[in-house]
């Protein structure tokens, strides 16, 4: 028996007690049970199993009355969530997890319905069961300052390792053991190499004292640190690895960024990929801040030359170092800028430099967002059954609430879709609106999860989004071997667009530093494109950035 189909008869079996937090539920359906008289009648039920479980309240959806597994048809079981969402707002409360389970036609046993797929023997599933877990009170308000960390630096030099024990405040093990909190793939555990981008959160309460997660691999760890901080401290952990570059640009051009970090090992000290780590940092003019690891490997006279390496490669970028060591945390807050970079001493292992980093990002102010309209590029999509298409990224400017109704696009001819806003999670904590900087889920309906990709972009129904297959840019030539040419083709990265686009430089070419204008054609799809938007373009060895002058070109 699984753990996951334990836990439902754990559930299942609590419902049996008379008066007890778990209630059995076959379905709900918005003409039955919010209609007159129901309604309320079902809010007081779902606020006495509330305080009978001392503020969380278990739901079976699914069931029969005396715990039979029946299941329900998808679309029935996402009904059921929106009415039993309703009824818990009624009722002071909120949903605050759900799991699903598929039941198979012909076995007695439910499996995870995430990310399973039937074999070709198997009997047609009989539907879903779900268990949803409903806390007390109103879902977390996310007004809260928020601000989004972006990681850089050369691989193996200890960026996940220091993300991993800066969000639970556990110690490394010397062999990148707290890594293992950010990496989501098997084959990254096992290779000790990141190859996507991954999330890591914590938090501080109201009197600045840090709030981190005791095990990042339990979703309800980092659900109460969303729940219980005044400040939030996304990271978006990118990939050092050189054949994930690409991967490592999206994450810090579409994440809608307030800082980076980038670290430099003590012992291997700058390289070829730190300089264009630092490169593209620069280039999107993010603040940042530089975190030497580390250190606890090497002695002080390899701390000061490498420390002294990365002042020359800041100093040779127009940049000024700031050591926090010499200078303090308070002149570090106020200097930093796209001028002014800290430089921090670290070790995931004896834990030095953490404490100032923690000092850092519990006042350092937000930077990313505005509070225009609503907009939000997709950086990954998800289905999950019961709810359907899943589409995340991070709120480019204003408010999304649940309920909203959007536009998705564009799609492949450059029209954009309605869908409606189902619900709104926030490292995996659901909330009720997210603003500009949020990390978010946003569950959609009315679009399948196979027709929404990254790069499309979500908006308020009443925009009048105009999207281009073409524009006209600033452009400046930070490394090419020879020149750009007529018809060069690189890799756009622009929010989280990236795909192949073909330049058409004024004057014919552009040579290795030059800055000029270009007319940008992307080669598939039409995007979404803004006059003002910064992006960054690469092919093999060749790389520039950019500033979008003109989405209506002659």
């Amino acid at each position: 028996m699984s753990p996951d189909r334990a836990a439902l008869d754990r559930a299942i079996e609590r419902g049996e007690e008379e008066g007890g937090s778990v209630e059995f539920k076959e379905r709900l359906t918005k003409d039955v049970h919010l209609a007159d008289g129901r309604l309320e009648s079902l809010a007081a039920q779902l606020r006495h199993r509330v305080l009978s479980g001392d503020g969380e309240a278990t739901y079976v959806v699914g069931v029969t009355d005396d715990g039979g597994i029946a299941g329900i048809d998808p679309a029935a079981f996402t009904e059921t969530m929106d009415v039993l969402s309703l009824l818990a707002e009624e009722a002071g409360a909120h949903i605050d997890d759900v799991g699903t389970w598929r039941v198979p036609r012909s076995a007695s046993e439910a499996a995870p319905a995430d990310g399973e797929t039937a074999s070709d023997e198997e009997e047609p599933d009989r539907g879903v069961v779900g268990v949803a877990t409903i806390r007390e009170g109103a879902v977390l308000d996310t007004d809260d300052e928020h601000i989004v960390v972006g990681t850089a630096g050369h691989v193996d030099h200890g960026k996940s390792t220091l993300v991993g024990s800066l969000v639970t405040g556990h110690p490394d093990d010397g062999q990148g053991g707290t890594r293992a909190f950010l990496d989501v793939q098997p084959h990254e555990v096992e290779r000790g190499l990141s190859a996507d981008l991954s999330y890591g959160v914590y938090g501080f309460d109201a009197d600045g004292a840090p709030v981190r997660m005791d095990n990042p691999d339990r979703k309800s760890d980092r659900a109460e640190v969303v729940r219980e901080s005044d400040r939030l401290v996304s990271f978006v952990d990118t990939v050092g690895h050189e054949p994930w570059l690409r991967t490592t640009i999206r994450g810090l051009v579409g994440q809608k960024l307030d800082y980076g970090l980038l670290v430099v090992a003590a012992d291997d000290g700058p390289t070829k990929t730190t300089r264009e780590h630092l490169g593209i940092l620069l280039a999107t003019e993010l603040p940042t801040i530089v975190a030497v690891t580390k250190c606890d490997v090497v002695d002080e006279d390899r701390i000061r030359e490498v420390e002294r390496e990365v002042e020359r490669l800041l100093r040779g970028a127009e940049r000024t170092p700031l050591s926090v060591a010499r200078h303090g945390v308070e002149a570090a807050i106020e200097e930093i800028d796209r001028t002014v970079v800290p430089v921090v001493r670290t070790s995931a292992v004896t834990m030095e430099g953490l404490p100032t980093l923690d000092r850092l990002f519990e006042r350092l102010p937000k930077t990313g967002g505005d509070d225009g309209e609503f907009a939000m590029y997709v950086d990954r999509t998800y289905n999950v059954t019961g709810v359907g298409a899943v589409a995340s990224g991070t709120v480019k400017s204003g408010t999304v609430e649940a309920g909203d109704e959007l536009l998705l696009g564009p799609m492949s001819d450059g029209s954009f879709r309605e869908v409606e806003v189902r619900s709104i999670e926030m490292h995996y904590h659901r909330v009720d609106e997210a603003s500009a900087g949020r990390i978010v889920g946003i569950a959609l309906k009315g679009v399948r999860e196979a027709d929404v990709r990254r790069g499309m972009a979500l908006l308020p129904r009443d925009a009048d989004p105009a999207p281009v297959r073409e524009f006209e840019a600033e452009v400046m030539v930070l490394n090419h071997p020879t020149r750009i040419g007529e018809g060069y083709e690189p890799v756009v990265h622009l929010e989280t667009v990236s795909e192949a686009a073909a330049f058409h430089p004024e004057g014919g070419q552009l040579l290795p530093g030059d800055t000029g204008m270009t007319r940008v054609r992307f080669k598939f799809h039409p995007y979404l494109v803004e006059e003002g938007q910064r992006f960054v373009f690469r092919e093999g060895r060749s790389k520039g950035v950019g500033t979008v002058t003109d989405v209506d070109p002659e």
